[in-house]
């Protein structure tokens, strides 16, 4: 899961996104409310923590123009505001959820795992392509009875592959996606991953591939023989 955190208090906006790495999510931190329309608007966020007093648009303002352009990601506000009319306004601009601090990071963590699983009726936790199955809780990679764990980024990758069996999925769209969008990550990172990825479809006897289309990206294919 990858987390936005819109925090214009950067020592709170770090600690969340600490908070978030420590559960294994990709998280990324902004500090005004045009970054934080801007990056809730790249479609790469499964969830957008949103604080209400920011700077040049404020949280109504970011998630009002959310709705707008058609960008369902759910959102949790965030502010120090306790009013009732505050929290209906929030929730009447399109936000999902409303927290006032102090909060505990317990009670922020189940609320950002109850809006990831309204994003669909049924909750995913195994991905499959051809002969392999990838658990996104344990972020094993399984075929048959034998089975490897990915790191981090690995999974990340290959979760984005399967998501998109049938589509080239272009390089600037897994370093958006994997690394973030201020990541000074090049091509040869990605590069590094897939191999990585052919290695260990390799040690499982997969007869999965990755195909790589030259200028273009990359995409899962089923070996023949």
């Amino acid at each position: 899961m990858r987390i936005l955190i819109v925090e214009d208090e950067v020592r709170l906006a770090d600690a969340l996104v600490q908070i978030m790495l420590e559960q294994k999510y990709a998280a990324d931190a902004v500090y005004n409310g045009e970054d934080g329309l801007a990056y809730a608007m790249s479609g790469q966020y499964d969830v957008v923590v949103l604080d209400v007093m920011l700077p040049k648009l404020n949280g109504f303002e970011v998630v009002r123009a959310m709705r707008k352009e058609k960008n369902a990601t759910p959102v949790l506000l965030l502010t120090a505001k306790e009013e009732i009319s505050d929290k209906v306004q929030g929730l009447d601009c399109g936000a999902d959820d409303y927290m006032t601090k102090p909060f505990s990071p317990e009670e922020l963590l189940a609320r950002i795992r109850a809006l990831s699983r309204r994003q669909g009726d049924v909750v995913m936790e195994e991905m499959t392509f051809s002969d392999l199955t990838l658990n996104l809780s344990t972020c094993d990679l399984k075929r048959g009875a034998k089975s490897v764990h990915l790191g981090f980024k690995e999974f990340e990758v290959l979760k984005i592959l399967m998501a998109n069996p049938k589509v080239v999925v272009p390089k600037e769209e897994l370093i958006a996606k994997v690394w973030g969008m201020d990541s000074d990550a090049e091509d040869n990172n990605v590069e590094a991953y897939i191999s990585f990825l052919r290695k260990k479809f390799y040690y499982l006897g997969s007869k999965v591939g990755i195909l790589t289309l030259r200028k273009l990206g990359y995409r899962l294919e089923e070996m023949q023989g």
